[in-house]
């Protein structure tokens, strides 16, 4: 499988910048990744800003149409969100939504999709916020019916919460089989079993080495018993490191974030970050997400670059 380096854009917040040059702000980052050789790009499907990166009445953009937005001023890299978030769509709704942003993007799109968690905003919207166990269950349910409207030409499906009745998806996808879908979190007795069914791509968002090892084994179990190669699902999971070209600027970007943040990451100095991230891949990991509350200047996502590069010699090698 090809490593999957993403750029993630959790934060819509740029000192000085009113909220017209906003999206200018946005897609400077997104083209700087494609140009640092990032081959994924994407967006938290929040309304609120989330804890641990900021206040929640910070700027915050709808996911589908900024990536629109996004694919008409990039050509490479793919796009999605991580993740959507089952509630706030019908899943019918959200499948034209993915496949016209991969028409968009001449096939660039990808499904990232979970099961929610921020009662705030669901609160504030009206949207229904069902226990957890009820939100897996749409889940499932959502991921049927995208996977129908992307492969099939009039799908009928009737669950629990959601149905389609002949439903039409055109222009249909441009990737055969319809965009991949990355399903975000690392549930155990659910969430990894949703992903051996479904997905292309499990994201992690990091814990201890045991854990995740632990979390690799029972995803190969739940492959196992539908019988799935387990080798077919990429896993991925957030970079655990700030990028500095010294240990003094390390202090201080690592000052500068959140305090329930400093203790996720690490600062690194890209040969380091390499030796970081070979380890993790040593442990099974195809994929890296870094974000945009670290990467933010042209110096950064030279940083990066340099990372990118080491690391896919690495691989080949």
């Amino acid at each position: 499988m090809t490593l999957l380096i993403g750029l993630h854009l959790p934060s819509f917040t740029f000192r000085g910048i009113p909220a017209d040059k906003l999206f200018d702000q946005v897609v400077e980052h997104a083209q700087a990744a494609e140009a640092a050789g990032f081959n994924l790009v994407t967006v938290m499907d929040h309304l609120y800003q989330i804890r641990g990166i900021g206040p929640e009445e910070e700027p915050m953009l709808e996911a589908y149409t900024t990536l629109g937005a996004i694919a008409a001023r990039t050509s490479k890299v793919r796009l999605g969100t991580l993740v959507t978030g089952v509630t706030y769509r019908n899943p019918a709704l959200l499948a034209k939504q993915v496949t016209t942003l991969d028409v968009i993007s001449k096939g660039r799109a990808m499904l990232g999709i979970g099961a929610a968690w921020n009662e705030d905003e669901h609160r504030g919207y009206g949207f229904e916020f069902p226990p957890i166990g009820q939100r897996m269950n749409r889940l499932e349910e959502a991921l049927t019916i995208c996977k129908a409207m992307f492969t099939e030409e009039r799908p009928t499906f009737e669950g629990r919460y959601y149905r389609i009745d002949g439903a039409l998806n055109n222009p249909r996808p441009l990737r055969p089989g319809g965009p991949q879908v990355l399903v975000g979190g690392g549930g155990e007795q659910r969430t990894l079993r949703i992903v051996a069914r479904f997905a292309d791509y499990s994201h992690w968002f990091g814990g201890p080495i045991e854990d995740l090892r632990r979390k690799h084994e029972l995803l190969d179990r739940y492959c196992d018993e539908i019988g799935r190669d387990p080798a077919t699902i990429n896993r991925t999971i957030g970079a655990p490191i700030v990028l500095v070209e010294n240990e003094t600027e390390g202090e201080r970007l690592m000052q500068d974030l959140p305090p329930e943040r400093r203790a996720m990451f690490r600062a690194a100095t890209p040969d380091q970050a390499v030796e970081i991230l070979e380890g993790y891949m040593d442990e099974r990991f195809g994929g890296f997400t870094f974000n945009n509350v670290t990467l933010r200047t042209p110096d950064s996502f030279a940083l990066a670059a340099e990372v990118i590069r080491k690391l896919e010699g690495s691989r080949v090698a």
